[in-house]
C-alpha cells in the first residue's frame, strides 16, 4: 500500500493507493504544534490494519516535516519520500527563486501533465487560490490570491456584526438577509475572480483555447458556478504524489 500525503496550511489530506490509482482519501485539520505522538493517536485509528510499504509527502508546512517523518520511521520503519529539491519529479521550473516554488503546486504540475495537458492553468482553491501557468510541462509561472475561507474569516473578524457562515452557495444572487448577503459575496465573488483571472491570463498568452484544470478543498463548490469551460479534478496533488512515487522509488 502507497501512503500519499499532502500536508497543508489548514488540512492535511491522505490518499490510498494499491498501483495506479486512488483508492481512499481522507483529511484531517493541520495542528501546527502537534507532536508526533499526538498525531501517533489519529494516524493509528486511520491507518489501523494497513500495510503501508511506501509513503510520499508533500508540505507547505516545514514545522510538521521531523513530526511526519519522526512517526513514520518509529511506527513503521520507514523513510518518508518527501517533495522537495533533487526529487526526480519531470517538471521544469521557471522561476527567479525555484526553491520558493511550493511542492504542491509542483505535484499538481505533474498530475496535469501526465492526465491532461502539457500546456494549461491549473487553478488550485486552498488556504490561498493559486494560479499556475504550465507550458510544455514547465512551470512558467504562479499568480497567488486569498483562499475562500481565508476571505471569509478575514471579513468576519474584522466586522463585528457580521455573523459566522457556512461556505454554500445561496438561495440567490443578491441577498435579503445577512447570512445569504455574505454567502453570495464571497462564493459568487470568488467565482467571478477566477473566470476574471483566467480570461486575462488567456488574453495575455493569446491562448483562447488554453486548458483549465480546477482542484482544491473549495473546488466543488465553485465549479458549478464557473462560466469558463474547467476540467474538474479535486484528487490532482495526490496523484502527482502518486507519479512521483513512480519516478523516484521505481526508477
Amino acid at each position: 500500500m502507497i501512503l500519499l500525503i499532502d500536508i497543508g496550511n489548514t488540512t492535511i489530506t491522505m490518499g490510498l493507493s494499491q498501483g495506479k490509482t486512488i483508492e481512499k482519501i481522507f483529511k484531517i485539520n493541520t495542528e501546527k504544534n502537534k507532536s508526533s505522538d499526538e498525531y501517533a493517536v489519529t494516524l493509528n485509528l486511520m491507518l489501523s490494519g494497513l500495510t503501508i510499504e511506501n509513503v510520499v509527502i508533500s508540505s507547505v508546512v516545514p514545522e510538521l516535516n521531523d513530526v511526519f517523518r519522526e512517526y513514520f520511521i518509529n511506527w513503521y520503519e520507514l523513510q518518508p519520500l518527501f517533495l522537495t529539491q533533487g526529487i526526480k519529479t519531470g517538471v521544469r521550473i521557471i522561476s527567479d527563486n525555484p526553491k520558493e516554488v511550493g511542492s504542491d503546486l509542483i505535484a499538481n504540475v505533474i498530475a496535469a501533465t501526465v492526465l491532461y495537458a502539457t500546456t494549461c492553468l491549473i487553478v488550485d482553491l486552498g488556504t490561498a487560490t493559486t494560479f499556475t501557468y504550465v507550458e510544455n510541462s514547465t512551470l512558467k509561472g504562479v499568480i497567488i490570491t486569498a483562499g475562500i475561507t481565508t476571505q471569509k474569516n478575514a471579513l468576519i473578524s474584522k466586522t463585528s456584526l457580521l455573523p459566522q457562515v457556512e461556505l454554500e452557495v445561496p438561495t440567490k444572487l443578491i441577498g435579503t438577509n445577512t447570512v445569504d448577503c455574505i454567502k453570495s459575496g464571497i462564493v459568487y465573488g470568488h467565482a467571478s475572480m477566477i473566470d476574471g483571472m483566467i480570461r486575462r491570463v488567456k488574453k495575455q498568452l493569446n491562448q483562447p483555447n488554453l486548458s483549465i484544470i480546477l482542484t482544491g478543498g473549495h473546488a466543488k463548490l465553485i465549479e458549478t458556478l464557473l462560466e469558463e469551460r474547467v476540467i474538474f479534478d479535486d484528487k490532482l496533488l495526490i496523484k502527482g504524489l502518486l507519479e512521483v512515487h513512480y519516478r523516484n522509488r521505481l526508477s
